[in-house]
């Protein structure tokens, strides 16, 4: 037997399951024990009940068929037992960190040398090839050409198409260098120039954040803007290591996921870390031991191994687990018949889900006769 929802979180009907040919027999109208146990009365030969741990379902199966012997669902003893581990490891979460590795160190570029390949100085004056130039070295040929032709600096400029003071410059140069170092072409002494040694120290200590490496270098005198700063270490993000995030460590639910797994399936890196965590945390470790100790029961049918299990829980310091227990005591008998004999609520669950289908397939409009129908005629 199980609940399903009429309208959920409002109104639940109950589903009953013949397990031996696993069809449906009946469907109540709600999931109270009075209910279950008029339907049990009525129908007298019941000799196994499967259901959860609804604590109605207990007392309704009692009261309408006292003979009948109750069998805990094993998923749901699962379940709760992992609800306790959850517990358990949220008030240890301070353990978790130990799962984190340490990352390798990585060579770190000096940024100085990146700058002077990403960012290199003036081109001295001979070695320029640009379009100004290239101008430039014409018009200081024609201007001194002129000269030597005794032609005046008015006629040049009238004849070049120039200012008489272009002209009266081009004319004073002696040579072309003189006219190529002073261009607006990267000669200029940048405002961050002096500050620049303290930008390449900062980023190779790993402080790559524009914004405090601004307000460092702005302490210490620079009074340029933010994105000046910025501009010039742009480059830099592209070419050079950035430091990344420390890893975080892993979350309460992973790490109770690791604990309630088998341990010969769970991978080699997870496996890994739990052992880091067990390490430093004998209460988790305790824990782990309790929890592989129960799965052996539960998967071998050792029912009747469950009140020395118990017996350990309660003599040692795990809160979480002495919980759990307490609600084993209540269904004992159930829970331990669960656990030793081969049935189980699977087969109504899957049932479940099929009333789920049927829901949908009537758009939820139809009234409870007729899902009765549905679900106990059709194949």
């Amino acid at each position: 037997m199980d609940d399903f929802a009429l309208r959920r979180g409002h109104h639940y009907g109950t589903i009953l399951i013949d397990m031996q040919t696993r069809r449906p027999i009946e469907v109540l109208d709600d999931r109270t024990a009075d209910t279950l146990t008029a339907w049990l009365r009525a129908h007298s030969g019941v000799e196994i009940v499967c259901r959860d741990r609804a604590g109605a379902y207990a007392e309704g199966a009692a009261a309408g068929a006292p003979n009948a012997v109750q069998v805990a669902d094993r998923w749901h003893i699962w379940h709760n037992l992992g609800e306790a581990v959850e517990r358990t490891v949220a008030r240890h979460r301070a353990s978790l960190p130990a799962a984190i590795t340490a990352p390798e160190p990585q060579d770190r570029p000096d940024i100085a040398a990146i700058a002077a390949e990403i960012l290199p100085g003036p081109v001295p004056p001979g070695e320029r090839q640009d379009r100004t130039a290239v101008r430039t070295r014409q018009r200081w040929a024609q201007v001194h050409t002129l000269l030597d032709q005794g032609t005046s600096i008015l006629a040049i400029s009238r004849e070049l198409g120039l200012s008489r003071g272009t002209t009266r410059r081009f004319a004073r140069a002696e040579s072309v260098d003189e006219l190529l170092v002073n261009n607006r072409l990267g000669f200029r002494v940048s405002i961050l120039e002096a500050y620049k040694p303290e930008l390449h120290r900062r980023w190779n200590e790993g402080c790559t954040n524009a914004t405090q490496l601004f307000e460092e270098i702005k302490a210490r005198g620079y009074q340029g803007s933010e994105k000046l700063v910025r501009n010039y270490l742009q480059p830099f993000r592209a070419v050079t290591h950035v430091p990344v995030a420390p890893p975080k460590p892993p979350s309460v639910r992973k790490v109770v996921a690791w604990i309630m797994a088998n341990p010969d399936t769970l991978a080699a890196e997870h496996r890994t870390s739990l052992d880091a965590i067990l390490a430093v945390s004998p209460e988790l470790a305790a824990l782990t031991g309790y929890v592989r100790a129960f799965a052996d029961i539960m998967g071998q049918r050792r029912g009747g191994d469950l009140e020395r299990w118990m017996a350990a829980v309660d003599a040692d310091d795990q809160p979480g687990l002495h919980s759990f227990v307490r609600g084993l005591r209540r269904d004992q008998d159930a829970v331990t018949a669960g656990l030793t004999m081969s049935w189980s609520s699977g087969t109504v669950e899957g049932h479940v889900n099929r009333i789920k289908m049927l829901k949908r397939q009537m758009f939820g409009r139809a009234k409870t006769d007729l899902l009765r129908k549905r679900i106990l005629l059709s194949e």
